[in-house]
């Protein structure tokens, strides 16, 4: 039986703590001192797990869709009479960005000049737009629908309804009950859609 690899083990260990690092003081203002500092180790051991500070902002994206999923995947598995998109857009309408990993992204989205970090962000995008869009896809299939706009578009749309979401949130633009409201009722008109010609 192989032995468990120990630096994938120490990365997921600490790649909470780094990421909630990034999530409070963004790319730019965490040094690796203080991301060693919040892990109780020291930078070499840091450096032993990722190669620089880029990398391990980039791990730092990829577990904002990691982390997404792994609670999407636990809604998924419960059999309910709704359909898996109606308990994602339940469960996001009261928890979106509660635990503020969107601060994550939005640290990347000033980073974009660099290739890498950009190629990340891109990548947890379409990840996010494609599971989106077979939930709807399914759950319109489910239903007997057959709406505009396409699952395509529709879910890019709910990518950005999160977006929004987000921005209203770190902005105190509206209440919790707002967003909430917000994000429910925008969400399942998207979800649900028109019949073409109506």
């Amino acid at each position: 039986m192989p032995r468990p690899n120990k630096t994938v083990e120490k990365r997921r260990e600490l790649l909470p703590v780094v990421a909630r690092a990034f999530a409070e003081l963004g790319f730019r203002r965490t040094t690796t001192a203080e991301l060693a500092r919040r892990c109780g180790v020291r930078e070499n051991i840091l450096y032993r797990l990722w190669p620089d500070k880029k990398a391990m902002f980039i791990a730092a994206i990829g577990y904002v869709y990691d982390q997404s999923v792994a609670i999407w995947a636990r809604l998924l598995a419960r059999q309910e009479q709704a359909t898996a998109a109606e308990r994602l857009l339940a469960y996001e309408s009261q928890h979106h960005g509660e635990f503020g990993h969107y601060r994550i992204v939005f640290a990347g989205l000033n980073e974009t000049d660099d290739p890498d970090i950009r190629a990340a962000l891109a990548d947890m995008y379409r990840r996010f737009q494609r599971f989106v869009e077979e939930q709807i896809a399914a759950h319109r299939a489910q239903r007997g629908r057959h709406a505009a706009p396409a699952a395509h578009t529709a879910a890019w749309a709910v990518v950005g309804l999160g977006t929004v979401a987000n921005i209203a949130r770190e902005l105190e633009l509206v209440s919790d009950a707002e967003r909430s409201h917000l994000f429910s009722t925008v969400g399942r008109l998207l979800l649900e859609g028109y019949a073409p010609g109506s």
